[in-house]
């Protein structure tokens, strides 16, 4: 039986093999993952299609294309296992994704320890203490790996990820396509700080999920479209297409680069829903089980610098989308409310916007609403 590059997308056409699972020789069960691919939007593992020996005709790291035979499985059996004392029973060991069971083997990590914050308890990287011997450290922000240099090595070189090449070539594309600008306010965060203190217990114990602050800017965002179309909409040749509908994208950053999953008519979503289904779309992303179909399409995006630490900055767009939202670290300042100094929780926001379909003024306003639904959320219940 040939193992190939399986399909993953209409517009993919290559992968590059990441890692292979199984050595050559060594047995595998149908379905059980051999090899750990990569293509232009996301990574995946490639499951046996039979049982038999794994035998590798294409070495990792190489590119090939899609529907290209990189191995096959000779029949053969399973290799006898030696008999071993009895042991006392334990719970089974937790599903890893394919990138923490490399950490855990490269660390010697016995992964029926590791508690997984994954969907369905599944074990993602971050999970992977560095070391047994030392205790888990904060989880930094997700970088592509740098191996440590070899004394006296003054530079090296490693290939870009496809992920990171696709990335790079959109980003390229969109300033050069694209009237670009950015607009900015700033936003108390007292009301919904307040509301989520409020009922985030309760809120967890009914749904299951954590009341974030993304939902609310979800629901934010859609009342503002809905109140300037154009923001919804996108250039195709001389016509200006307006969406009536709402796929609203959130970034997700991951080890492998940036990744926008999108929620599908996030307008009919309840706040629950919204949450239920960020958390399930940034588990796919992270254990690299997101597919093309998550990714594609969104008529608006939101990004979160403020998860990072950053105070403020210019997202770039995602075309053919024409507008995009930043959302900031949210810092206690000093502001002045019904002529007295108040300390309140602030939070500035940015809308980047192609200038060719959004007038300024346009800009400023949904800006102006999404503010205004965030300091009295009650408006977004209200329809108001």
């Amino acid at each position: 039986m040939e193992i190939k590059i399986p399909a993953v997308g209409e517009s993919v056409k290559e992968a590059r093999i990441l890692r292979w699972i199984k050595n050559d020789g060594d047995y595998a069960k149908t379905d059980e993952p051999v090899l750990e691919i990569e293509t232009d939007k996301a990574s995946d593992s490639v499951p046996s299609p039979a049982d038999g020996i794994v035998r590798i005709m294409v070495q990792a790291e190489q590119t090939v294309a899609v529907g290209a035979v990189v191995g096959r499985i000779e029949p053969g059996e399973a290799p006898a296992k030696a008999a071993a004392a009895p042991v006392p029973a334990k719970a089974d060991a937790p599903s890893l994704s394919p990138a923490a069971a490399r950490v855990a083997a490269e660390n010697n990590v016995d992964s029926a320890s590791i508690k997984g914050t994954g969907r369905d308890g599944r074990v993602i990287k971050e999970d992977v203490p560095a070391k047994t011997e030392a205790p888990k450290q904060p989880t930094p922000a997700p970088a592509a790996a740098v191996p440590p240099p070899a004394p006296g090595t003054r530079e090296s070189r490693k290939p870009m990820s496809m992920l990171r090449q696709r990335i790079a070539e959109r980003l390229v594309h969109s300033q050069q396509s694209t009237a670009t600008l950015t607009t900015f306010n700033e936003v108390d965060m007292s009301a919904v700080s307040d509301l989520r203190a409020k009922h985030k217990d309760r809120f967890k114990e009914k749904h299951g999920v954590g009341l974030g602050f993304m939902s609310f800017f979800v629901k934010a965002s859609i009342e503002a479209l809905k109140a300037f179309p154009n923001v919804n909409a996108r250039i195709e040749g001389g016509d200006i297409v307006h969406h009536h509908f709402h796929d609203v994208g959130v970034a997700v950053s991951t080890e492998r680069g940036l990744m926008v999953p999108v929620l599908r008519d996030a307008d009919k979503l309840s706040f629950a829903s919204i949450e239920k289904k960020i958390a399930e779309l940034a588990g796919l992303a992270r254990d690299n089980k997101i597919t093309t179909t998550h990714l594609q399409g969104g008529t608006f995006t939101i990004t979160n610098g403020g998860t990072f630490g950053s105070m403020l900055s210019t997202p770039i767009l995602n075309p053919p989308q024409c507008a995009i939202l930043g959302m900031h670290a949210i810092q206690k300042r000093a502001v002045v409310v019904n002529d007295a100094i108040v300390i309140r929780p602030m939070m500035y926001l940015a809308l980047s916007y192609d200038h060719r379909i959004i007038d300024g003024r346009e800009a400023v306003q949904f800006l102006v609403r999404i503010k205004e639904c965030l300091e009295s959320p009650e408006r977004m219940l209200l329809e108001i």
